[in-house]
């Protein structure tokens, strides 16, 4: 284990970090033989009283001495205080994360192995950035919209399980679920006892079995009309109908992704951004132009900037990226399909198919 007196998982994503605190908290209590010498502490709360119960609880826990005098493993869980929150902003709050300093300060690493697990953390506040110089300290992943993040999710749970997953299923994956970790592993899971033995997870694989939980049922057609597939686009339309779907929501997906789409074209063209294996290089330094978007932070497809680069590079790296002229057009045969279903309610699914025809037959 680590020489550090203690170990701090900390991320954005409890699930991860739980799942990173579990393995470790494995790791040490197979060095622990008596099981009353390995505790698991909730570090969950509501309040600052229940912030003062839990510090108290592991004070009593690490100062305790094991009966048969050997080693304990102490780790305190589902740590929510050192949040951003107003629980963790409260002065009472504060001075109890101070007291837990001064307590994680003393702590022996031969006699007591801890373990803090917490999410989310903000790391502007003196408590973790002292965790970060003293613990053994491990920040588990990015964001929730960090792209790299989870598919790094995803191909660690594919390796534990001894099988390989695609380039473009991860993408197709991390489209269809979305940010949701959770689902992500048990989506992986699921698709590796469909494969056969030694073979890898691929894109039909993800298409088949994997719920569209992103965006809904409509999903599958924006993803088949951007890769520019024009059978599989109808295909997509008429499943999607058959089982009584609206057209209006499939045309939002595709004008959201259009919208984007024309950001990228162009600024590709004029050369401020481009495409690479991370995704859209240079898109956090346009800074020129993010000023035209002052006061829109709010994640949308009108703001690029709001946007992870990863994502949209994978959104514009799926196919080949049509022209500036070509997106602007298709975004006014979206504009025309929603006036034709007001024309033809009836033939929702007509107007579409006659849509997505004269869009991809003329790319």
């Amino acid at each position: 284990m680590s020489a550090q007196p203690f170990t701090f998982i900390c991320g954005a994503d409890d699930f991860l970090v739980d799942r990173l605190g579990k393995d470790r908290f494995a790791t040490a209590a197979r060095e622990v033989e008596d099981e009353f010498s390995r505790e698991v502490l909730s570090g969950f709360a509501n309040n600052v009283g229940e912030v003062e119960t839990a510090i108290n609880r592991f004070r009593d826990s690490v100062q305790t001495v094991s009966m048969f005098g050997g080693k304990r493993v102490v780790w305190l869980k589902d740590v929510n205080f050192l949040a951003d929150s107003v629980t963790g902003r409260a002065e009472s709050t504060l001075k109890l994360v101070e007291d837990l300093q001064e307590l994680l300060a003393k702590i022996n690493p031969a006699e007591t192995t801890v373990i803090i697990t917490a999410a989310p953390v903000d790391r502007r506040r003196s408590f973790p950035k002292w965790c970060e110089k003293t613990a053994d300290f491990m920040l588990v992943g990015g964001g929730d919209d960090s792209g790299e993040a989870l598919a790094g999710v995803v191909l660690a749970e594919a390796k534990s399980l001894g099988v390989s997953i695609s380039p473009d299923a991860t993408r197709f994956l991390l489209a269809k679920v979305g940010a949701n970790t959770r689902l992500l592993v048990e989506e992986v899971r699921k698709l590796a006892t469909f494969i056969d033995e030694g073979a890898a997870i691929e894109e039909s694989h993800v298409a088949e079995l994997t719920p569209n939980v992103a965006e809904g049922d409509f999903f599958e057609t924006a993803e088949a009309f951007f890769s520019g597939d024009l059978k599989w686009t109808l295909a997509a339309l008429q499943r999607h109908f058959f089982t009584g779907g609206d057209a209006r929501p499939v045309l939002s997906a595709l004008q959201n992704r259009n919208r984007i789409l024309i950001q990228v074209r162009a600024l590709l063209d004029v050369g401020e951004v481009r495409l690479g294996h991370r995704g859209l290089d240079g898109l956090q330094g346009a800074t020129a132009y993010a000023a035209k978007f002052t006061g829109a932070t709010e994640k949308s497809s009108f703001n690029l900037f709001t946007q992870n680069p990863w994502y949209v590079g994978k959104l514009a790296s799926a196919g080949r990226l049509p022209s500036l002229k070509q997106l602007i057009d298709r975004q006014q045969e979206f504009i025309s399909a929603f006036e034709g279903i007001v024309e033809r309610p009836r033939e929702q699914e007509e107007v579409l198919r006659e849509m997505v025809t004269r869009c991809l037959s003329a790319a």
